[in-house]
């Protein structure tokens, strides 16, 4: 069963047809929110949103463990992660959609691990590559058959927000190899991985990063939320067409 994570401009998912909404009790807590069983064009899906319904956790306060956790429990077996980023690379501008392949991260204090704790035995976990490749495949092919650009590749740099990064961090990201920045990124990829879920990002551009094109001296909030508003409806296409799969 599919399920897709909702961020920042994506606390529901229009259309989604709800026969059912199911809070789910954790041994890591309460997670974000119900998830929400449904239907997509007459297609089973199962949404949730990162941040709350009413968007109210902050990137370092979500509890990654009790979300992943949750969707593993109710049956979910591939996860894709809706994320508003900021665009490094040149030609990552406001309003593009991204299939990220690799992760930086750069988060701290973020619980990242179901492995840990009085005798959990220590168990390490492959993660050369963070995304799944046969569900980046199948975004590829939903994309293509709904006529949108899906850029393929780009490195996610995990950042610890809430506050967006000055200038100079994002001169640093670049320098480390990083084509986006956002603040979801991590624990929530590895913690799929543990899980033994498939996982996939796509990413829409929000905003130039900071120091960069029309965000060179400041990140207009105002605009970004523009962006997001007028890009969701390609994001829930490809879901779509994704779901019918």
């Amino acid at each position: 069963m599919l399920a897709v994570i909702g961020g920042s401009g994506l606390s529901q998912l229009a259309s989604l047809e709800v026969t059912e909404r199911k809070a789910v009790a954790t041994p890591y807590g309460e997670p974000s929110g119900p998830l929400s069983f449904g239907r997509l064009d007459g297609h089973a899906l199962v949404f949730f949103a990162r941040h709350g319904y009413g968007h109210t956790i902050a990137p370092h306060e979500v509890n990654y463990c009790a979300n992943l956790w949750a969707l593993k429990a109710a049956g979910v077996d591939a996860v894709v992660s809706i994320a508003s980023v900021g665009g490094i690379r040149r030609d990552l501008t406001p309003g593009a959609l991204v299939l990220p392949h690799q992760i930086i991260d750069y988060t701290w204090g973020r619980r990242a691990t179901f492995f840990e704790g009085t005798g959990v035995p220590v168990i390490h976990v492959d993660f050369t590559e963070p995304y799944s490749a046969a569900l980046r495949a199948r975004l590829l092919r939903a994309a293509a058959g709904c006529g949108e650009d899906l850029i393929d590749g780009g490195v996610y740099a995990a950042t610890q927000g809430p506050r967006l990064e000055t200038a100079a961090e994002i001169d640093r990201l670049e320098r480390d190899g990083a084509d986006m920045v956002g603040m979801t990124g991590m624990p929530e990829a590895a913690l799929a991985r543990e899980l033994e879920l498939e996982y996939a990002a796509l990413a829409v551009v929000a905003n130039h990063a900071a120091g960069r094109g029309d965000s060179a001296h400041a990140v207009s909030l105002e605009r970004i939320e523009a962006v997001l508003g007028a890009t969701m409806a390609r994001v829930r296409d490809i879901v779509a067409r994704l779901a019918a799969a």
